[in-house]
């Protein structure tokens, strides 16, 4: 009898066994409000997790600090206190906003000062800013004066500290913070063991593992429309990040002519390369964010040679005389599900 009952607990073990292994991981997905835009979180719980609830809280939290850091909406945010603040003194951060500043510094400086972050008084003046300034072209002399105020030249990181040679030095990481934000996300859900997920903020995204089947996670690149509903390409990027930037939805027109909410730093000036959309993949968000902007800003010219000098794996869509055209660097190809 006692040998008939282990038989019995054994095959009782092995029917466990072999439904265990024939479940497939639980999709959960995750939606909420940051920065001004939409997140979207896709992930796979095998078990062992916290409840969904409770992660989506945790990420809450976590985008909501980089709000209060970085914002330069958010009127108590470290950085619109820098912002205000005329002291050329250091001034104390968290290591998370000197950490993004210095980036956005290098990439400024990689794109000879046409990326630079402390364009933010530009930016207000042609009414894409926090100002809210009625949508009309400045004039040269209002130009000159918020050109004066800018030069990332004159904003130095020193440690968890930002120091800026003049007391009118403004700093706008609205270029770079999004892509920040998804890493964040991305590192919380590998903290809690969570090895395949895709995180999503306005657009911005990174990814990690595979679907439970190894099947790669795939993201679509937009085509440069303004409705958004028409896929340009399909890459999958593996565990990187994507971030895509382009002047086809944000601008506005006077008098027939289209004026773009990417400054080139240099002129003060909204870009009018024919470069419409730039797609970066990175090892982290912040970066590929950062220099999809750096590139747009740039032009397809310039842009595709910086972003061959640094390795970059780039796409960029370029409007010519007979239509759209597809450029990108030989690290991109691999990423190209039409070209495998």
């Amino acid at each position: 009898m006692q040998f008939k009952a282990v038989i019995k607990w054994l095959a009782f073990g092995l029917a466990f066994l072999l439904v265990a292994c024939s479940q497939q991981p639980a999709e959960v997905k995750l939606a909420g409000r940051t920065m001004g835009t939409g997140y979207h979180i896709s992930y796979y719980d095998g078990g062992g997790l916290p409840a969904p609830q409770d992660v989506k809280a945790a990420i809450d939290a976590r985008l909501v600090q980089v709000n209060n850091q970085m914002s330069h909406y958010q009127p108590d945010s470290e950085l619109s206190r820098f912002n205000k603040s005329s002291s050329t003194q250091p001034f104390p951060v968290s290591p998370a906003t000197a950490k993004v500043i210095g980036e956005a510094l290098r990439i400024g400086k990689l794109s000879e000062g046409a990326y630079d972050v402390t364009i933010g008084p530009v930016v207000n003046l042609w009414s894409f800013g926090p100002e809210k300034r009625p949508e009309r072209v400045p004039t040269d002399a209002e130009l000159a004066q918020r050109m004066s105020e800018v030069g990332q030249d004159k904003l130095h990181v020193v440690g968890n500290t930002l120091v800026k040679d003049r007391g009118d030095i403004n700093v706008n990481l609205s270029s770079i913070a999004k892509g920040y934000g998804v890493d964040v996300v991305g590192e919380y859900l590998e903290s809690l063991g969570i090895a395949n997920y895709v995180v999503e903020i306005g657009g911005e995204v990174r990814v990690h593992g595979s679907k439970p089947k190894g099947e790669a996670w795939r993201i679509a690149i937009e085509k440069p429309d303004v409705n958004g509903e028409a896929v340009q390409e399909v890459i999958t990027p593996g565990n990187m990040a994507v971030a895509t930037s382009g002047d086809y939805r944000n601008y506005f027109e006077e008098n027939g002519v289209r004026y773009s909410h990417l400054i080139d730093a240099r002129t003060g000036k909204p870009i009018q390369n024919r470069l419409v959309s730039v797609t970066v993949v990175a090892p982290t968000c912040m970066v590929a964010d950062g220099f999809s902007t750096a590139v747009s800003v740039l032009g397809p010219e310039k842009g595709l040679e910086l972003a061959k000098d640094q390795g970059l794996a780039v796409f960029l869509v370029v409007k010519t005389d007979s239509g759209f055209e597809e450029r990108y660097t030989d690290n991109f190809k691999p990423y190209l599900v039409s070209r495998h």
